[in-house]
């Protein structure tokens, strides 16, 4: 899942990851994300989470994230224009790799096949179409 209120991130990358074989869904807002991983029947695998969110923090939802069981261990990959070190350091103190803001798509597609045990694209045959089929 894409959590991001950016509206030319999420329509950037969801067709980028449907292309390689990824089921994406998308939240603009922390409500939205947080509606969207309590529905155990479309839980998302692993999460694209922007920091700055207009209805609250990334690294909040991270946090929780962290404190609850069925979601400590999942894959997280920060994407965020952030600079602060502090506030980067809590993010990976708190498990999710980072990418920051303007990224390489190539580094975000080998960092989510990375995440999800996936093969990374270049190794796909067909030139890093197909992709695991997992929901992000």
């Amino acid at each position: 899942m894409i959590v991001d209120d950016e509206p030319h991130i999420g329509l950037l990358l969801r067709p980028y990851f449907e292309a390689m074989g990824y089921d994406m869904s998308l939240a603009r807002t922390l409500g939205e994300a947080r509606a969207a991983l309590a529905d155990r029947r479309a839980a998302p695998t692993g999460l694209l989470l922007d920091l700055h969110l207009p209805d609250g923090s990334g690294l909040e939802l991270l946090r929780d994230l962290r404190a609850q069981r069925r979601t400590r261990h999942l894959p997280v990959v920060v994407l965020t224009a952030e600079g602060e070190e502090k506030v980067l350091a809590e993010a990976q103190r708190l498990g999710a790799a980072l990418l920051t803001k303007p990224f390489s798509p190539k580094k975000l597609t080998a960092q989510v096949a990375a995440m999800l045990g996936d093969p990374p694209p270049d190794a796909e045959e067909g030139g890093g179409e197909g992709g695991g089929g997992a929901d992000s």
